[in-house]
């Protein structure tokens, strides 16, 4: 097979309509644009949602106030009640976190919150500490490391 050889395989590209050749091609008169009107006109152009005049639909609803921050971050939470199960003076990192079902991945940063008690004492690291869970993890003679969210991931 040459190059001059090579074709497009049947019916991938069709022909235009052939509009306004005759009452015999089928497309003949108003070539298939109705009769009269707006839309038979040439040049046509009409926005989404024009409605010929009359208020559009999307005007008669509710509109959506208040704004979204693009820049929050939602955070995957523990309690500290939850980091119980740990042995004590183990490291509780994000991944130890996911092996025993606390939280869903990697790639969403951690918050340990203040909810419940901690008996033992326990390394935790998390992306973000509450004050009350900073103080729980401390008076059970642990220690709190803040991480990076590049580093959860690793």
């Amino acid at each position: 097979m040459r190059e001059h050889e090579i074709r497009a395989p049947e019916r991938t590209s069709r022909r235009a309509k052939r509009l306004g050749r005759g009452l015999g091609s089928g497309k003949g008169t108003y070539s298939g644009k109705g009769m009269k009107g707006q839309k038979a006109r040439s040049g046509v152009h009409m926005t989404p949602g024009f409605e010929g005049g009359q208020n559009r639909m999307i005007k008669g609803l509710p509109r959506q106030r208040g704004f979204r921050n693009r820049f929050r971050v939602e955070y995957q939470v523990v309690n500290v009640e939850a980091l119980e199960r740990f042995d004590p003076e183990t490291l509780v990192s994000p991944l130890e976190m996911l092996k025993a079902g606390l939280v869903r991945n990697l790639k969403t940063p951690v918050k340990v919150l203040g909810q419940g008690k901690l008996s033992k004492p326990l390394a935790v690291q998390a992306n973000r500490f509450s004050a009350s869970a900073k103080q729980k993890i401390e008076k059970a003679k642990g220690t709190v490391e803040q991480i990076d969210a590049a580093a959860a991931a690793i």
